[in-house]
């Protein structure tokens, strides 16, 4: 990105218009705009001044260095000035400044008010945070830990859905040096890894809400605050949800028990969806839609995981795993589904370690060039293993049916065939794991057929340093249980489907619940498409059944 984009001057007329939105003060030299891991902060627009934007590093006892300058006419903030994230750097004045400071609240009203100005300042947001992530590592988080660890990797891919700078120190790798000399600074030993360094803090093994919450991106309760809808799932379907709600006027928050993205997040490439003509990367793509969301307004929290939703008053109540009561008067359930684990020994103990949910870069990078298997036949097994074998993996395609045809698109067929490096192994399955630290093989059951009818089982171990397993799809709904009509899989029955309404008498809207004023899209869905394109649909559609649910309310109450 140019330094234009990241780094405009103002003109005199769009600062005019920044006053409106805000109060003219002055800074005086020395003092700081806002100091690393501060959670929330004005936009400071100069107006007559300099300012240092500084990287602190704790690592090195506070040392100094200066990130860049802003003179009069520019402005200071990034991207966590719309997330809520705790700040990474430091504002000073350099001599006294006189600024246009612009709270939080005010800043929405602009971004939506002000489009021409709004489009100057996200694309400033947007390509500060991406100089971020590719710069150095004072700027940015430091995760510390082995690439083996299924902690190292959840933090990690934490860091990568919520678009953090962060650099990641791999202690199995023989190419860093000074990881030791390092750990033994901060205080910290190899057995507390992973570790996360942060501005302000250095965090010995956190989860990954540990983590969340001290960079201030879990949800907090707002007193007295009631949403119009809370969108449950972070997924394609949830995450259009969120921008058509939060585009027509609706109060929206997101909540994610993972980050955003869902499944569709993981994947390496789509090819058939709408407008992609060359395909696009499920990454790339929830994480526009994430950007777009927040640009328009809505809150995106993660990881918030939902336990309950009950009635309350008018509304609802959905309840987070903390114990904390979100009140709203819509509900939209976008929490798709989740692969079921292979009933194998020894999985815990692989998990992370070579065995994988998710096809990523992440997990790409472990087992570049090296033999791994996928299992399962959808979708996203077929673009899991044509994007492994990019990056120069022999892969072993295992499926307990005949061929991929039952459950792939065709043009994953035609390039899995085509794939000099893909082997399709049918009627198979893994059935034990090998390794020490790390997965290193496993053993596979075939059954031969003769005339249609299985003659004979074989067993064969394999080298594998990455079991990628996409199988048996389930929806999270164990919470809903009691609120909304299921079906025997435990999907969610909508609209015309459902068979114990809640309220008699009244007609349900596309895709409302057994319970008026819930809904529920994508794959969580009974009767789904299961596939990235309809859930986007769907979400959009969904908030056209909110805003006529929200005016019946109006009516009735």
């Amino acid at each position: 990105m140019s330094d234009d984009q990241a780094f405009p001057t103002l003109s005199a007329g769009m600062i005019d218009i920044a006053r409106r939105y805000g109060t003219e003060t002055t800074i005086a030299a020395g003092e700081f705009a806002f100091v690393e891991g501060q959670l929330s902060y004005d936009l400071v627009v100069i107006v007559d001044g300099t300012f240092s934007i500084l990287a602190r590093d704790r690592a090195a006892h506070g040392a100094e260095r200066v990130v860049t300058t802003h003179e009069s006419g520019r402005f200071l903030g990034e991207l966590s000035i719309l997330t809520g994230e705790r700040t990474t750097l430091a504002a000073r004045a350099e001599r006294d400044s006189l600024v246009i400071r612009i709270d939080p609240p005010a800043l929405r009203h602009l971004m939506a008010a002000e489009t021409d100005l709004s489009d100057i300042l996200f694309a400033a947001f947007v390509a500060r945070r991406e100089a971020l992530r590719g710069g150095a590592d004072d700027t940015a988080i430091r995760i510390i830990g082995s690439r083996y660890s299924a902690s190292a990797l959840a933090l990690r891919s934490f860091a990568r859905r919520r678009r953090l700078a962060h650099t990641f120190l791999d202690l199995d790798d023989p190419g860093i040096d000074g990881i030791d000399v390092l750990l033994t600074s901060l205080g910290v030993r190899r057995v507390d890894t992973p570790v996360v360094i942060t501005p302000t803090a250095v965090l010995r093994n956190p989860t990954v809400g540990e983590l969340a919450e001290h960079l201030g991106v879990t949800y907090r309760p707002v007193a007295g605050k009631v949403y119009d809808v809370v969108v449950v799932g972070a997924g394609p379907g949830g995450l259009a949800a969120a921008v058509y709600g939060a585009s027509e006027g609706l109060d929206t928050l997101v909540l994610d028990g993972v980050g955003s993205g869902g499944q569709a997040g993981t994947s390496s490439r789509i090819e058939n969806f709408f407008g992609f003509p060359a395909g696009v990367s499920g990454g790339e793509l929830v994480e526009q839609g994430a950007l777009q969301a927040t640009r328009l307004g809505a809150a995106i929290n993660a990881p918030c995981t939902v336990v309950a939703l009950r009635l309350a008053g008018d509304g609802f109540a959905v309840t987070l795993a903390d114990g904390t009561d979100i009140p709203c008067r819509a509900v939209v359930i976008a929490t798709g589904v989740q692969y079921r684990q292979l009933p194998l020994g020894r999985l815990d103990e692989f998990e992370g370690a070579g065995v994988y949910y998710a096809a990523t870069d992440l997990e790409a990078r472990v087992c570049a060039g090296q033999p791994v298997t996928v299992v399962g036949g959808g979708n996203s097994a077929g673009q899991a293993a044509i994007y492994l074998a990019h990056g120069g993996c022999n892969v072993t395609i295992v499926i307990r049916g005949d061929d991929l045809t039952a459950s792939m698109s065709n043009y994953l067929i035609d390039r899995i065939d085509a794939a000099p490096n893909i082997t399709v192994l049918s009627r198979t399955q893994v059935v034990e794991l090998h390794g020490t630290r790390s997965l290193s093989g496993i053993t596979i059951e075939s059954e031969q057929h003769a005339d249609g009818v299985a003659a004979q089982t074989s067993r064969r171990q394999m080298p594998c340093s990455g079991m990628f397993s996409f199988i048996g799809a389930a929806p999270f709904t164990n919470w809903l249980a009691s609120v909304v009509e299921l079906d025997g899989h435990g999907f969610v029955v909508t609209d015309r489907d459902v068979t114990t309404l809640a309220c008699t008498g009244l007609e349900l809207l596309p895709f409302e619940t057994s319970q008026p004023g819930v809904f529920a899209i994508g794959d969580v869905r009974h009767g789904s498409m299961k596939r990235v394109a309809a859930a986007v649909g769907e979400g959009s559609s969904a908030i056209r059944s909110v805003h006529e649910h929200l005016a019946r309310s109006r009516v009735t109450h």
